[in-house]
């Protein structure tokens, strides 16, 4: 009896031993994360939207894809609007580090009670930024848009298969900024290598740069005029800036630096902050900065980040949204061709269009679909009522966030779903379907696709200087449209009703250079 149980018992051991060695593993296989790293705006890194990805890159949810199984549905088209991976800082902020590395090291006291990591940050932590670095794309960053390649190919092989690609009937389009190209380079070689090829060094590259599709908002007078260049635009983050939660902020991080009162300026504060966010989504690492703050003061400062994104490239201002015309009407023509019966001798469409561009690209676009719009709108004094906002950049748009438009051919007639971040995300105004019929889509946003006219609402009218409340005439209509389609379902479309949208008109505006994300 006893003989034949410890042969039992020792298999028990056993696997318990194997079950608690491979949790450990699995423990230890997992980077040291910062307890804020999921406060840092448009500096958040992926991972922290898809934790799934730490422990394995190629995670895919093919459940998200959500079209009716009673349709019989395959997807035939997919539109993604992509940001670049993680990058180094740009040399405005670079420049910023070294002031702050600079004061930190020559002011603050190093008494024998000092943190550990105030000593690490004043003799070990070295500056290694340089200005030439300048916002360009990090390994990391490339890895981001390579993995991210690979899981799209997996969630849809015919779309994004290897004989699409070699036959070049995939495109794919580039801001000209040298991470946005890179990052495409990086899509485009995670495709190749999901499907075990490498491209040939002749043809290895096929993307197209357009500025004016990936960078409208530096072509949109009344954006760049009204908004961008106009300071009093942005009085929200101002007066945050200079309130008693960033004042707050910034009094602790000095005490806990050990500076003198009032050595720390906000912008310095953030420089910290970001430092901590740049050390993780560059390195890896747990930085010492990460320890000036507390998850109170991350989210006080991810707010003031987001003040800036909602009055500068969101809700904020109508006219925002509105100059991220030519994109929107360049992904509904491509949903129209992808969608239109066809007789068998004709070509089929493309089978998917990659964009690449910034947060700046997706922030305006995904304001003028409706999307991430609280019933009241982030302001310096209502901090304390907006913790549970969907306006959160940390979780729209970090790096190498994604847009994507699914198109299925369906019993009932073409189907479009909407992914953000590959998790899916429900048209305004069409919730009870995850992935409704094109039509319906196309009648809810009928009001832009007959209207929406860059040359118009960019150089046209000087309405876009001030904000929503304050707009001419025609704009508050179209300002009130944009509101309303988000809670009030439109009827459904004709069955006739598959005509494209209406396309650009006007001469091409004037180019307007401006910082991006």
């Amino acid at each position: 009896m006893l003989s034949a149980s410890l042969p039992t018992n020792r298999v028990l051991l056993a696997a318990v031993g194997l079950l608690l060695a491979r949790t450990a593993c699995s423990s230890r296989s997992l980077p040291d994360i910062p307890h804020i790293a999921a406060y840092f705006g448009t500096k958040t890194r992926y991972e922290e939207v898809n934790p799934q990805l730490l422990r394995d890159v190629s995670s895919v949810n093919a459940s998200v894809l959500m079209a009716p199984d009673s349709e019989r549905c395959s997807p035939v088209h997919l539109t993604a609007v992509i940001r670049h991976g993680s990058r180094y800082p740009t040399a405005k902020n670079i420049r910023r580090i070294q002031r702050l590395s600079q004061l930190v090291r020559g002011e603050a006291s190093r008494g024998p009670g000092s943190e550990d990591w105030l000593r690490d940050i004043q003799s070990r932590w070295e500056m290694w930024y340089t200005e030439d670095m300048d916002g360009q794309l990090v390994v990391k960053g490339r890895d981001e848009l390579r993995q991210l390649a690979g899981r799209l190919a997996a969630m849809f092989p015919s779309l994004l298969s290897h004989e699409q690609l070699t036959k070049r009937r995939v495109r794919f389009t580039t801001s000209s900024k040298h991470r946005c190209v890179s990052s495409v380079e990086a899509v485009q070689d995670g495709l190749m290598e999901h499907w075990g090829h490498a491209p040939s060094a002749e043809d290895r590259y096929t993307h197209v740069v357009d500025d004016e599709l990936m960078r409208f908002f530096e072509r949109c007078r009344g954006y760049v005029e009204g908004v961008a260049n106009n300071r009093s635009a942005l009085e929200e983050v101002d007066k945050f800036r200079d309130g008693d939660e960033m004042e707050g902020v910034r009094r602790r991080t000095e005490e806990r630096l050990n500076l003198h009162q009032h050595r720390l300026t906000p912008d310095l504060v953030e420089a910290a902050f970001f430092l901590c966010s740049y050390e993780l989504s560059i390195k890896s690492l747990n930085s010492p900065w990460c320890f000036l703050f507390d998850e109170n003061d991350a989210k006080v400062l991810e707010y003031k980040s987001d003040l800036k994104q909602y009055w500068k490239r969101s809700h904020g201002h109508v006219i925002s949204g509105l100059s991220s015309c030519p994109l929107f009407h360049h992904i509904f023509r491509t949903l129209d061709r992808a969608g239109r019966p066809r007789r068998s001798s004709e070509a089929s469409p493309e089978p998917a269009s990659i964009l690449l561009g910034h947060a700046e690209t997706l922030l305006p676009l995904l304001s003028l679909l409706g999307l991430y719009k609280d019933q009241t709108a982030p302001t310096a004094n209502n901090y304390q009522s907006q913790h549970g906002r969907s306006f959160r950049t940390s979780r729209i748009v970090p790096y190498a966030a994604n847009l994507l438009f699914v198109l299925y051919d369906c019993q009932r007639g073409p189907r479009v779903q909407l992914l953000i971040n590959e998790s899916p995300v429900r048209f305004p105004g069409l919730e009870s379907e995850a992935a409704p019929l094109y039509r319906d889509v196309r009648a809810t946003y009928r009001h832009l696709l007959d209207g929406c006219d860059f040359h118009r609402e960019c150089e046209g009218r000087s309405g876009g200087r001030g904000p929503n409340t304050e707009l001419c005439p025609i704009t508050a209509q179209l300002q009130h449209l944009l509101t309303h389609h988000v809670t009030e379902p439109r009827p459904a479309a004709s069955s006739r009703d598959t005509t494209e949208g209406p396309r650009l008109t006007g001469d091409r505006p004037a180019r307007f250079i401006m910082s991006d994300q």
